[in-house]
């Protein structure tokens, strides 16, 4: 039996199966508990056979103001419900449908992932002027949106420690001031910066970030990401330096507190 996430089936599933979903009121989800974890049984009546054909989720499912739904997106082909022979519809144009609802006891340890799938606009680009004559620490982009998150990119342009200091560029992804993660919360992103070359195509890259972000690490990236020999020799253009990063990947994760 197929299991299927989406609150609502593909148009297609919806013509060839019998779907059964049950969603909790978001009424009950906004005083504590906040959250609650159940068993589902879904059942259909067969009169032929006169007993209930049963489909259980083998785990418990977590319901909350985010994820209210769960179900089965093919419980039975159509054709074989639709026939009366079969017994799922009788008394002319009458069916049975259930669920039996379980409230359980939370699991201990748990862990939840939500993956943001599509990134309609994968790329951010900045334009950093006046490279040469920059004078703070660090230089920060303004904030930028992906995957229901704000960020920013943190540059460096003399290198962000002591061992690295005068001989590299430090570039980094932070999230933004304003994102306030809870100590249950984190945050994975797989994303390739880049300086872009602004004569060609032959632009300067890294190792991809891929990183967890929480409450005690906002930002990853690199300490000696570019050589600072490297910006005036090909990748500055009238001492303006174009950084890009591209995501590839964006999801969270909420855990029990048993697992901080």
């Amino acid at each position: 039996m197929e299991t299927e996430n989406d609150p609502i089936p593909q148009r297609e599933q919806q013509r060839r199966w019998k779907w059964i979903y049950f969603n909790v009121c978001t009424n009950l989800l906004i005083t504590p508990p906040y959250e609650v974890f159940a068993d589902l049984r879904f059942f259909v009546f067969n009169k032929t056979e006169n007993k209930y054909y049963t489909i259980q989720y083998v785990d418990s499912k977590l319901f909350n103001t985010i994820r209210t739904v769960w179900g089965l997106a093919q419980v039975l082909p159509l054709d074989t419900f639709n026939d009366p022979n079969n017994g799922y519809i009788f008394g002319g144009d009458q069916c049975e449908f259930g669920v039996d609802v379980i409230v359980s006891t939370p699991p201990t340890n748990w862990e939840i992932h939500s993956l943001h799938e599509e990134l309609s606009q994968p790329k951010f680009s900045w334009t950093v002027k006046n490279f040469s004559a920059l004078k703070e620490n660090v230089k920060e982009s303004c904030n930028f949106s992906m995957g229901g998150r704000k960020w920013v990119l943190k540059l460096y342009p003399k290198g962000n420690v002591a061992s690295v200091e005068g001989k590299w560029l430090s570039l980094y992804l932070h999230l933004a001031q304003c994102e306030k993660l809870r100590e249950s919360e984190k945050i994975f992103v797989q994303a390739q910066l880049r300086i872009l070359d602004p004569r060609g195509s032959n632009h300067f890259t890294n190792n991809v970030i891929a990183s967890w972000h929480n409450s005690s690490n906002l930002g990853w990236g690199f300490q000696k990401f570019m050589s600072l020999a490297e910006p005036p020799k090909a990748y500055l253009d009238k001492d303006t330096l174009n950084v890009e990063i591209e995501f590839e990947v964006v999801s969270e994760a909420e855990y029990s507190s048993s697992m901080i």
